[in-house]
């Protein structure tokens, strides 16, 4: 991945150095700011197709990219490539064309054969409306969904003429859209890259029709962007720094359960102690190892009402789990019976065919309700990265209600206590565990299953 040395230097430094170093921006009059046109011209000079087959023509001050029948996603990409920078530009599509603009793009020829890849400001045209939001093209998926951020929602026009907006400073990237706050991520994977607009791949039967998508004044500023940056506005951060906290984070009340050094805060389920055998830290990875015999580790500390976030990577075949709310026991442990956020490789382990509706697959709440895409019904299928790849797990605890999210996707929703929740225990292998999930308060637990599972950037907020 590219990385100047002076970000390298920058993601170095203590987390207060990094308050010092980055005080909110104060933006400077937008009538001031350098701006320089970027629409590509009627000779495409300066930009080059990659990709698949889709054309691209200037038709008076539009550029037009227009899907054909083809493989693959199409791209116009700069042969300019920039570091630091303001972009932006105005976007209308068909609603059957999913496009975006590639922001520090890359493309390498030993990553996938040349395929275009990195981070992508979406437009969205489908009802899940996630127009703005981020998604890592070729690599880790999305990483700022607008699954919790309605406002960003409603502000897209289908049909119409869309305004966006995308700072890249540093390693923090935010987005807006006709003006509205969509997504704020901090991440160091690319420092600098190209630009290109997308033409999505359609089946071969929409593609035939020809749908479009337009981009029109296409604007850049690169000279001290962070003077013109947008004021803060509180938008929820996500960051991908691993074992890191953003400040935003921190003033959000973010913590780390795990300090990617240590078993500090951790102890084995079964007493006191972290194990000395079973799991391993290293690289910045908590790791359960295969066959290591070392057990269940839970947190030392309880908790009620909270929400928290989990990057794990599966083995082939792995299963796994995090388990909440659960109680201690008198022997100084933690029991090991309760709620479960399963972690499962389910085209390879046997579990994900058992119990009932697919209620043991990745995601679901272990053997009583299935993971399903409740953040995309028209696309129902989960959106998990498989064995070997990194995905992130969120749980978040409010009173009696409880959500399980994939990868910025809510795909279990459930109230502790209620009727529905009551029936499914009954019909599931707890239904003879006196008082199963009735803990308000209780420790978090990584699961030793005898697979291996890594983990990283443990983090809980209380709520």
């Amino acid at each position: 991945m590219v990385r100047t040395l002076a970000l390298l230097a920058f993601a170095a430094l203590p987390s207060s150095a990094l308050v010092a170093l980055a005080p909110p921006p104060v933006a400077q009059p937008a009538a001031t700011a350098p701006w320089r046109d970027l629409m590509p011209k009627p000779d495409l000079a300066g930009w080059h197709r990659a990709g698949g087959n889709a054309t691209y023509t200037v038709v008076g001050d539009e550029l037009v990219g227009r899907a054909v029948v083809g493989k693959g996603n199409s791209w116009l990409v700069s042969d300019q490539i920039y570091g630091d920078f303001i972009v932006e530009f105005d976007a209308k599509t068909d609603p059957s064309l999913n496009s975006g603009m590639m922001i520090r793009g890359q493309s390498r020829p030993e990553y996938r054969s040349g395929v275009v890849f990195g981070y992508q400001a979406e437009i969205d045209p489908s009802p899940r409306a996630w127009s703005a939001g981020l998604y890592d093209e070729q690599r880790r998926q999305w990483l700022y969904t607008l699954g919790r951020n309605d406002a960003a929602r409603k502000a897209f026009r289908p049909g119409e003429w869309n305004h966006y907006r995308v700072e890249a400073i540093g390693n923090r990237i935010r987005t807006f859209l006709n003006g509205v706050p969509a997504a704020d991520i901090v991440d160091d994977a690319d420092a600098r890259g190209f630009l290109a607009f997308q033409v999505h791949a359609l089946p071969d039967a929409v593609a035939a029709k020809g749908p479009e998508v337009r981009f029109k004044g296409l604007r850049i500023l690169t000279d001290s962007p962070a003077r013109y940056a947008m004021p803060e506005n509180g938008l929820e951060q996500q960051g991908w720094q691993s074992n890191r906290l953003t400040a935003a984070e921190r003033r959000a009340g973010w913590t780390l359960l795990w300090d990617g050094r240590s078993g500090k805060g951790w102890r084995s389920a079964r007493g006191r102690g972290f194990p000395a055998k079973g799991w391993t830290i290293a690289d910045g990875m908590l790791t359960v190892e295969k066959n290591g015999g070392g057990g269940d580790i839970a947190t030392e500390a309880r908790y009620r009402d909270f929400e928290l976030s989990v990057d794990f990577r599966l083995s082939e075949g792995a299963n796994s789990g995090i388990k909440y709310l659960l109680p201690p026991l008198q022997n100084g442990g933690v029991s090991n019976v309760g709620f479960e956020y399963q972690l499962l490789d389910d085209a390879r382990h046997p579990d994900a065919k058992m119990g009932r509706d697919g209620n043991r697959t990745l995601a679901s709440l272990y053997d009583l309700i299935p993971a399903r895409n409740l953040s995309d019904p028209s696309s129902p299928g989960k959106r998990g990265n498989p064995p070997g790849e990194w995905n992130r797990a969120t749980i978040l605890v409010r009173g009696r209600h409880v959500e399980h999210w994939l990868n910025g996707f809510k795909v279990v929703e459930y109230e502790r206590g209620s009727d529905a929740l009551s029936a499914a225990i009954a019909q599931s292998k707890f239904a003879k565990v006196t008082g199963f999930g009735t803990t308000d308060e209780g420790a978090i637990l990584l699961q030793d299953h005898g697979d291996r599972v890594d983990f990283r950037s443990i983090k809980l907020r209380r709520l």
